[in-house]
């Protein structure tokens, strides 16, 4: 009987995974550990941490594709992975204040005009916009907390022993020591270095991931319409399969679009969101161009290093031929040092950043009128971990069965499949019971 559930991390996958247990009745025990704030006192800057993790404070795009963000379908089958992704799409609905808002586009023709120079990518997108996501996590929130969810804020996980199944943190007071019946491992990004040490720790067979890292990319959206207006989330992408290195686009923010700063282990690295409120509207588009690179032995470790070479008193880099760092939504600018020549960028990235020189480059062939009416923040950074190989029915470690890996701790990439994830493994535990 499960009658324990522990979650670590209050992101989107054990949000789903919480909501799903109360939705049908659980009747055990759920807490939730994350070291940041409820969805009332995270502020905008909070980026990491948080009611709903970095998904939920970015700008809800929530793709509705089985191949993207770490292929779901392989372990659930087509069908089933689409009935997850309906479970979490109608959650944000369901918590939104103006859920008819909440539009798919579902893009189908590729431009000829593209294919030249980048492959594209079409798929169906759900778009929330960051402002609702807010409201979304406040509404969210209040409901798990009514359905019985204990929550304990801005506390570290400071151990987890899977042997005797518990979780130690330090609160204000004292050292505490929980017991759990099901675990649930859903630390984000901020805690991938966490879950590294769970694996070396316990001796757990993992599968390697490549380095993703690259740059924020911004330039008035006018330059990009004429994609924009076939598919709101374009992802252009390229291939050099002798080399290792494939680059792509992704999170593409228009209309009212800002740079965001993301803190991580102490390092500036950038991401995008975008809102929904036209008063905020700014024409801005901007989106990620990642390098994904295989081969590179410590990928978790050579990454750290590399943004540790591109910052400057503290915070990222920024580059561009005309152009200032934006503002961001709330009207400051985007905390970055400007540099006039790429020489340092280059430097810290070699051999890959002619890469993604060359990526935009050939960008300004597709849309001419870009020229040089851009710019980059860097470095923009995807840390993976090693991921554990877990059982794929119920995403449970093959040596401790109450044990489940769910989120960027088991390399999903994105809300949609985070959430799906979280489902998943809560289906399991109210079958167990």
């Amino acid at each position: 009987m499960s009658k324990n559930v522990v979650m670590v991390g209050a992101g989107v996958a054990n949000v789903n995974a919480a909501t799903k247990l109360i939705d049908e009745g659980f009747k055990g025990k759920i807490t939730i550990i994350d070291m940041g704030k409820n969805p009332y006192d995270r502020k905008y800057s909070e980026v990491m941490e948080g009611f709903l993790g970095a998904g939920g404070w970015s700008d809800g795009k929530l793709t509705y594709h089985t191949s993207i963000g770490g292929q779901l379908s392989k372990y659930t089958g087509e069908e089933k992975a689409m009935e997850l992704f309906d479970q979490v799409i109608a959650n944000f609905k369901r918590f939104h204040p103006k859920p008819e808002e909440v539009q798919c586009s579902n893009p189908i023709a590729e431009p000829e005009f593209i294919k030249p120079y980048f492959g594209l990518r079409l798929f169906p997108v759900w778009h929330v916009g960051t402002d609702y996501l807010h409201e979304i996590g406040k509404n969210w929130y209040d409901f798990l907390v009514e359905g019985g969810v204990e929550f304990i804020w801005e506390t570290k996980v400071t151990s987890i022993d899977f042997d005797k199944s518990t979780v130690s943190y330090k609160s204000e007071c004292c050292n505490t020591t929980m017991l759990y019946n099901k675990l649930i491992f859903g630390v984000g990004k901020s805690g991938i270095d966490f879950g590294k040490k769970l694996a070396e720790q316990y001796d757990l067979p993992t599968e390697p991931k490549p380095v993703q890292i690259g740059v924020r990319f911004e330039a008035p959206q006018k330059h990009f319409q004429k994609l924009i207006d076939i598919s709101y989330d374009f992802k252009l992408y390229r291939k050099y399969e002798d080399k290792g290195v494939s680059l792509r686009s992704f999170c593409t923010n228009n209309n009212a679009a800002y740079v965001a700063v993301e803190e991580t282990y102490g390092d500036h690295s950038y991401n995008g969101h975008a809102k929904k409120d036209e008063s905020f509207r700014n024409d801005m588009t901007n989106f990620g161009i990642l390098m994904e690179v295989q081969g590179i032995d410590k990928p978790f470790e050579w990454s750290r290093d590399v943004v540790k070479k591109l910052q400057i008193d503290g915070t990222g880099l920024y580059y561009s031929p005309t152009r200032k760092p934006s503002t961001t939504s709330e009207g400051e600018n985007v905390s970055a040092i400007q540099v006039d020549t790429l020489h340092k960028i280059m430097k810290s990235m070699q051999p890959y950043f002619m890469y993604v020189y060359d990526f935009i480059e050939d960008m300004k062939k597709v849309f001419p009128t870009l020229k040089d009416d851009w710019g980059i923040y860097v470095p923009e950074v995807k840390y993976l971990s090693p991921e554990p190989l877990v059982d794929y029915t119920n995403l449970a470690l093959t040596k401790y069965p109450n044990v489940h890996f769910v989120g960027d701790a088991l390399s999903a990439r994105g809300i949609t499949v985070s959430g799906a994830q979280g489902t998943l493994v809560a289906e399991q535990i109210l079958l167990d019971n």
